[in-house]
């Protein structure tokens, strides 16, 4: 775990968990920019040094992985160090990952763990870090931190060979309003971000998805289909930081909303979330080839 000096800061400080690349990059990048103080949570060395080098005294790495409890806990309290009594004004829970599949088929390990990190951690992380955003009993009278939970237009609109991914996003929306509405007691307030395609690595790499435990199945030409469509989408997508700039409104608008939706087809997304659902799945069908024969 890196060490952090037990000394005070002298600007805002907000949590970023999955700050290594993509939209925790983005986020740590215009929130710097903006004069906070990011701690940003990696799972490697390489990467705390990267960012380190890069955003300077403006960021602190921490080291963890969001399903792991004790490393999570031992790091808010070297938060709780390095804040010396000030308190947190963000907490952006954005780590996640995406285990592709279709449902039938998919590994039932690969499926838990993709609950696993993207509900479970982000509750792991809640919990640990909710004191410092001023929600206890010792809460005091500087204003609250909001919790921004990173969820996507997947968290309300479900697509086929990604449905492990939406239970997980689907699962964090409903776990977000709850929270919302219990946090109301210390006035810390959770916001969504909703974002769709974002142009980041990981697009880049998905025609070379493995799978192939999938070619024997009768899903296997939809599959080739879903990842040519993911390569073309994630191009086009949202630069990163556009996300950030959402996460720095998020945090600092006087009013803010619930959920934002950042996506480059927002009238996709209307139609996706409006049209009747019957309608949705034969067109879904139709362009997959996912029609019974």
């Amino acid at each position: 775990m890196t060490s952090l000096a037990v000394t005070s800061l002298d600007r805002t400080s907000v949590v970023v968990t999955g700050a290594s690349t993509g939209i925790g990059w983005g986020c740590v990048k215009v929130l710097t920019d903006r004069g906070f103080h990011v701690f940003g949570s990696v799972r490697k060395t390489a990467d705390a040094e990267r960012l380190s080098e890069e955003f300077r005294e403006a960021f602190t790495p921490l080291i963890f992985d969001v399903t792991d409890a004790p490393g999570v806990a031992a790091a808010a309290r070297q938060v709780e160090d390095r804040l010396a009594g000030s308190r947190l004004a963000g907490l952006v829970n954005n780590a996640g990952i995406a285990n592709p599949g279709p449902l039938l088929h998919i590994d039932l390990d690969s499926f838990r763990q993709q609950l696993e990190v993207n509900v479970t951690g982000q509750l792991i992380v809640t919990q640990a870090f909710a004191r410092l955003l001023g929600a206890g009993p010792q809460a005091g009278s500087a204003p609250p931190g909001r919790i921004i939970m990173m969820s996507s237009v997947g968290g309300r609109v479900a697509s086929p060979f990604v449905g492990a991914y939406n239970a997980s996003k689907f699962a964090l929306e409903g776990l977000s309003e709850a929270l919302r509405r219990e946090l109301m007691l210390y006035g810390v307030d959770v916001i969504i971000i909703a974002p769709g395609a974002v142009a980041t690595p990981i697009w880049d790499k998905a025609d070379g998805l493995d799978t192939s435990r999938y070619e024997t199945t009768a899903y296997a030409p939809a599959l080739a289909r879903v990842k040519a469509y993911m390569v073309e989408l994630g191009r086009k997508g949202f630069a990163p930081e556009r996300i950030g700039q959402t996460v720095w409104t998020a945090l600092t608008a006087p009013r803010p909303r619930t959920r934002y939706v950042v996506t480059p087809e927002p009238l996709t997304n209307w139609m996706s979330r409006h049209m009747p659902r019957r309608l949705i799945d034969r067109v879904i069908a139709g362009r997959l080839g996912l029609t019974r024969a």
